[in-house]
Formats: structure tokens, C-alpha cells, sequence
């Protein structure tokens, strides 16, 4: 269900509609590398569809394949994004029309932010910290009231870089691609952090190597994933929210994240899995499941708003579904204590550091 939405935004939409639309006639076929037989990981030919689904978050046009490798585990995008077709769906989502409600969904996980930031504490009292893929920088504001003494840097693609550092919620922003930047970056930081960046990432061994590379000796790297292994993904399948299609190219066992740690020289510390996790998977779902049927959004990849019909009825439908939806919240607390340590955990951290 949309929010009533403001002169500007329906500006906004209006303005960037003729763009969206000759993109689209012109066939989102264009957006994909060509499939590739192997698993990016680790080479082997033994792959398997995992996942078919469709872009349930924006409801963007196009149709994703998830495959997973029969040897390693490893879940890919595959035919992946090419550079064009990732501009185009990340379009509107981080910043632009869909800032407003990212910098909502980030505030809402306050509490998580403040979970990550205390994971290295017993190990190490950070001096500079970077957050590479820091989005609107809601981890490095939180993260402060944990580590006050400690100074906080970032690095994002997007534009919430920018917004991070005019808030004065990191010291220096940094806009561009971090194996590109890690070099100059090298020594800087004696830690880095990816919390749900490497998913977003073409080689995420390559993200990896740039980050033990670009610490001092003695230096931490901190990384959370949504965990491909969690149950719920059968569960309730496509509508799963970490699955996030088209955006997330890989999805990541954590024996292999740790496996390509110590390749790229660092020490494994500490793993977390039931701390990670977030209790919404059944609401998130019902959610996705609901938007994908009964959205009023005015989105400018569709060739005209939403009828007066349509707003009528999709209001009517989700506030039937408050009940079902409360009954969801619920189900996700009761459930959380017992199953995150079951193999239900939708996300895990891990902590490595660098000799020396």
C-alpha cells in the first residue's frame, strides 16, 4: 500500500517515466550477461536451479535465476547483471524516488547496528573504522555511541555517502568502488566492515582480498551475510526477503566466506549466527507476497498511475490483511529464540583479523 504522495515525488515520477519506458520497450533481455556453466566460486559444472523469481521489492519488468552449486554451495545470479542492467534496477531503490524509504527501513534496525559495533569489542578498541557499502551511514551513527573514541569513515556507490558525512555521521565519505579505492586506503583503517555488501558484489573473494590487503597488521575485518543456509528460504521460498532479486548477485555459505578469509591471509576470530538475526521473515514475506498482488504505488517503469479503482481496492486489501500481517509479527518473535539456533538464523557475522 503506497503513502500519499507528495507533489515533488508525483513530479518526480512524471519526469522520469519516458526514460523508464523506452529502456523497457527496448527489452530487458539487454541487462544480462550471457549464463555462465561453472560456479563462480569454486569452478565446478554441478549446478541446479535454485530460485526462480521476479523483482518483488520495486516490481521492476524482468525475470531472475538463482542457481546453486552442487560442490561448494554457493548461490548465484545466473545470467547475471551486466553493468547496464544493474544501474538500471539499482536505479530509484538506494537513493532517488526510493531514498525516503530505505533511510525508514535503516532506521528501524538501530539495535542491530549497535549488535555489530559490540561484536569486536572483546577482541579489539578500534581507533578508525571504515564501512565499506555503509549506504545513509545509520551502522557508523549507532555505532559511535559504542566505540565513542573511535573515528568513522565510509564508502558507498550511492549517493547516501554524501548525505552520511553532511550529517556529520562520518568523518570522510568515500564515493566509488572499494577495490579500486583500497589501495589508497591501504594501512588507514585498522578496521573495515562489509555488513550486507558482499551479496551486492560481482567477486566477493575479490572484495575480500582488497580488505585484508588494505589493513595493518594486527587489524580486523567484520563481515555479516544473509545466511543461504537459513531454513525459512525453503520455507516460504521466493517471497524469502534476503533473497532480494535482482540485486543480490550472490548469496554466500559461511564456511566459504571463511574458507576465502584465510586465503587472502587472515586469522577467523569469532562467528555469529543467532545474534545476526532479524525476526521478520514471515511478516516479510506475507508483505512481498501482498505488495506483488495489491500494490498502488505509482512507479514511473509503469506506463501510467494507479486507476482510482485500483487505489480503492488495494486500500481495502491491506487493511483486511492488519490482522494477518499482526499474527506474522508475532509468530516471527515466538519462534526467533528457539529456531535462529536451528538452523532458522537469516543472517551471520563473522570477525577475522590480520597477523602480525
Amino acid at each position: 500500500m503506497a503513502d500519499q504522495q507528495s507533489p515533488d515525488v508525483t513530479a518526480a515520477v512524471a519526469e522520469r517515466r519516458p526514460r523508464y519506458l523506452a529502456e523497457i520497450a527496448a527489452g530487458v533481455e539487454r541487462f544480462f550477461e550471457p549464463r555462465r556453466a561453472d560456479c563462480p566460486w569454486c569452478g565446478s559444472d554441478r549446478l541446479s536451479v535454485r530460485l526462480r523469481t521476479t523483482d518483488l521489492l520495486q516490481h521492476k519488468p524482468g525475470r531472475f535465476i538463482l542457481e546453486q552449486c552442487g560442490e561448494c554451495a554457493h548461490i548465484f545470479q545466473n545470467p547475471r547483471l551486466n553493468g547496464d542492467g544493474l544501474e538500471f534496477y539499482y536505479r530509484d531503490i538506494y537513493d532517488g524516488l526510493g531514498e525516503a524509504k530505505m533511510n525508514s527501513m535503516f532506521e528501524a534496525s538501530a539495535r542491530g547496528y549497535r549488535s555489530r559495533a559490540e561484536m569486536i569489542s572483546p577482541h579489539h578498541t578500534p581507533v578508525c573504522w571504515l564501512d565499506v557499502g555503509m549506504g545513509h551511514g545509520h551502522f557508523c551513527r549507532e555505532a559511535k555511541e559504542v566505540h565513542p573514541d573511535t573515528v568513522f569513515d565510509g564508502l558507498d556507490i550511492s549517493a547516501g555517502v554524501e548525505l552520511a558525512q553532511e550529517r556529520g555521521w562520518v568523518r570522510k565519505a568515500y564515493r566509488g568502488d572499494f577495490v579500486d579505492r583500497s589501495v589508497d586506503l591501504a594501512g588507514e583503517y585498522d578496521v573495515i566492515s562489509m555488513f550486507h555488501y558482499l551479496e551486492h558484489t560481482a567477486d566477493p573473494r575479490a572484495e575480500v582480498a582488497a580488505a585484508a590487503a588494505a589493513l595493518p597488521p594486527g587489524g580486523y575485518l567484520l563481515i555479516e551475510l544473509p545466511d543461504p543456509e537459513c531454513r525459512w528460504n525453503r520455507l516460504v521460498g521466493r517471497y524469502w526477503m534476503p533473497w532480494l532479486q535482482p540485486q543480490h548477485l550472490n548469496m554466500i555459505p559461511l564456511r566459504n566466506l571463511r574458507r576465502a578469509a584465510i586465503d587472502s591471509g587472515l586469522t577467523p576470530v569469532a562467528e555469529q549466527r543467532s545474534e545476526a538475526h532479524e525476526s521478520s521473515d514471515l511478516v516479510a514475506a506475507l508483505y512481498l507476497l501482498l505488495a506483488s498482488k495489491f500494490s498502488d504505488d505509482d512507479r514511473p517503469w509503469h506506463e501510467a498511475p494507479p486507476s482510482a479503482a485500483r487505489k480503492r481496492l488495494c486500500t481495502v486489501v491491506w487493511l483486511l490483511a492488519v490482522p494477518a500481517l499482526l499474527v506474522a509479527m508475532l509468530i516471527d518473535k515466538a519462534v526467533a529464540p528457539i529456531g535462529r539456533d536451528r538452523g532458522m538464523s537469516n543472517a551471520y557475522r563473522f570477525l577475522a583479523t590480520k597477523p602480525g
